[in-house]
C-alpha cells in the first residue's frame, strides 16, 4: 500500500484506527475455547501447528513459532475502507510511516517504534514453568527481555480450566544447585521444578506482575497479557499436562556458545525476585481506581496493571445509557470485552464468536494526540456495561508506578 493509503486510513479515523484479530498458535498448548473463536477454528492452521490458543493485540511484534511460523504470524493489520473496498497495511508500517503522529515523540524518540504488545493466552492446562530473559541474556541473542503481567477478565473466565493456580519463583528456601539439578534432569521425564515452587489460586477481575527473570507457569485462567514487544522465552519444567516437552525449548534463546552450559541456564534466572519471600505482596494486583471513584460520573476506569514502567493496561467501564470523554497522555491500543457502543466515531462491539480470518469492530489504536484531546464514548444500551481494556506504552505519563524496588 502507499503512503497516502496509510495517512488517509489515520486521518479518516482522527488518530484512531481499527484493526483485525490477530490469531496465533502454539504447538504444545490446547485451547482453552474462551477467546470467542468459533469451535470450528481452534485448529485452523491444521493439528502440526497446535491449537489456537492466541490473539495478540496492537503487536508490531512477529510470533516466534520455529521452522513453520506463518508469514505475518502475530502481527496486526489495520482495516481500512478505501472506496468500497476493505484493505489492510500492518501496524507496523503504519508506526514506520506515522512515527511520533501515531505513537507519540517519547515512545519514537526513546525506541523508534511500538514497543509492546498485549494478548489474550487462553489454554485448557496449566503451562510449564518458564523464563523470559532480562535484556542482558537477552541481547546476547540478539533481542530485548520481556516484562509481561496479568489479568484475568471476569468476562472470559466463567470457568476456570483444569488449573486454575500458577506457580510464580521459587520457595524461598531453593538453593541454585536443586534449580540446576531440575534442569539437568529435564529430558529424563518429569524434572521436579515445581517441586520448588510455591502455587497461587487464580481470582478474576485481579492479576500478576511479571518481572523478567522470574519462572511462573501460568494456570487455565483465560488471561490478558501486556508485555514488552519480544517474545523470548525458555521451558524449565520436562512434563505438563502429561506432554514432554522437547528439549529444544530449555536452550531457547540461549547463545550457542551456552548450550549444554546450565550454569547459565541459572543465571538468566533474577535470583532475589524468585526467592523473595513476600512475592505475594511485591506482585499481586487488584484494581487500583484512576480516580476517586466519586469524580468518575457515567463511568468506572481502573488500574488492572501498574506495577512496572515498561508497560501499563487499564480496565475502562462506561454505564449504560452515558456518555463520557476519557483523555489519556499516552497512545494506547484498545479491545471491547463487553457490550457495544461508540468509540471516538467508530461503531464497537464484543462479538459472541469469530470466525478465523473474519473482521471485527473490538480492537483499535488510539494515536498519542487523539489520546490527549479525549475520546468520546457513548453506551447506548439500557442495561449493559460497555469494557474496554486498554494497554499503553513505556513510561506511560499518567502512571505512578507501584513497584517496591523503586
Amino acid at each position: 500500500m502507499s503512503k497516502t493509503t496509510i495517512q488517509n486510513a489515520f486521518d479518516a479515523g482522527k488518530g484512531i484506527v481499527r484493526l483485525a484479530p490477530a490469531w496465533v498458535p502454539r504447538e504444545f498448548c490446547v485451547p482453552g475455547r474462551r477467546i470467542k473463536l468459533h469451535p470450528d477454528d481452534y485448529y485452523a492452521l491444521g493439528g502440526k501447528r497446535g491449537g489456537i490458543d492466541e490473539r495478540w493485540f496492537s503487536s508490531t511484534t512477529p510470533a516466534d513459532n520455529g521452522p513453520d511460523t506463518s508469514e505475518n504470524e502475530g502481527l496486526s493489520f489495520i482495516v481500512f475502507e478505501n472506496g468500497g473496498k476493505t484493505e489492510q497495511v500492518l501496524l507496523r508500517d503504519a508506526v514506520d510511516e506515522l512515527k511520533d503522529g501515531l505513537i507519540g515523540k517519547r515512545l519514537w524518540d526513546t525506541y523508534g517504534k511500538w514497543p509492546m504488545f498485549s494478548k489474550f493466552f487462553d489454554n485448557k492446562g496449566p503451562l510449564p514453568h518458564h523464563v523470559h530473559h532480562r535484556d542482558k541474556h537477552a541481547a546476547l541473542v540478539g533481542e530485548m527481555g520481556k516484562p509481561e503481567a496479568y489479568y484475568f477478565p471476569p468476562q472470559l473466565n466463567n470457568h476456570g480450566g483444569d488449573f486454575p493456580y500458577t506457580f510464580f519463583g521459587l520457595n524461598p528456601q531453593t538453593t541454585r544447585e536443586q534449580v540446576k539439578q531440575a534442569l539437568m534432569n529435564f529430558t529424563k521425564g518429569e524434572n521436579g521444578i515445581t517441586n520448588l515452587a510455591p502455587a497461587y489460586r487464580l481470582v478474576p477481575g485481579t492479576g500478576w506482575n511479571v518481572a523478567p527473570g522470574i519462572l511462573h507457569a501460568p494456570g487455565s485462567f483465560c488471561t490478558y497479557e501486556p508485555q514488552m514487544a519480544a517474545d523470548v522465552y525458555a521451558m524449565y519444567q520436562s512434563l505438563v499436562n502429561d506432554q514432554v516437552l522437547d528439549e529444544a525449548l530449555l536452550w531457547k534463546n540461549t547463545p550457542k556458545d551456552k548450550i549444554g552450559d546450565f550454569d547459565h541456564l541459572v543465571d538468566v534466572l533474577d535470583w532475589e525476585l524468585n526467592i523473595d519471600p513476600l512475592f505475594y505482596e511485591h506482585n499481586f494486583m487488584a484494581p487500583r481506581p484512576v480516580a476517586a471513584l466519586k469524580e468518575m460520573d457515567g463511568y468506572v476506569e481502573n488500574w488492572v496493571c501498574y506495577k512496572t514502567a515498561a508497560f501499563s493496561a487499564k480496565e475502562l467501564t462506561v454505564k449504560p445509557g452515558r456518555t463520557v470523554t476519557i483523555k489519556d497522555a499516552a497512545a494506547y491500543g484498545m479491545y471491547v470485552i463487553q457490550g457495544h457502543g461508540n468509540f471516538g466515531g467508530w461503531d464497537v462491539e464484543s462479538p459472541a464468536l469469530i470466525r478465523y480470518g473474519q473482521l471485527t469492530n473490538d480492537e483499535y489504536f488510539v494515536s498519542e494526540q487523539a489520546a490527549a484531546e479525549g475520546v468520546k464514548i457513548t453506551n447506548p444500551s439500557k442495561c449493559d456495561d460497555l469494557v474496554i481494556l486498554k494497554h499503553f506504552g513505556a513510561g506511560n505519563p499518567d502512571l505512578v508506578v507501584d513497584d517496591w524496588r523503586a
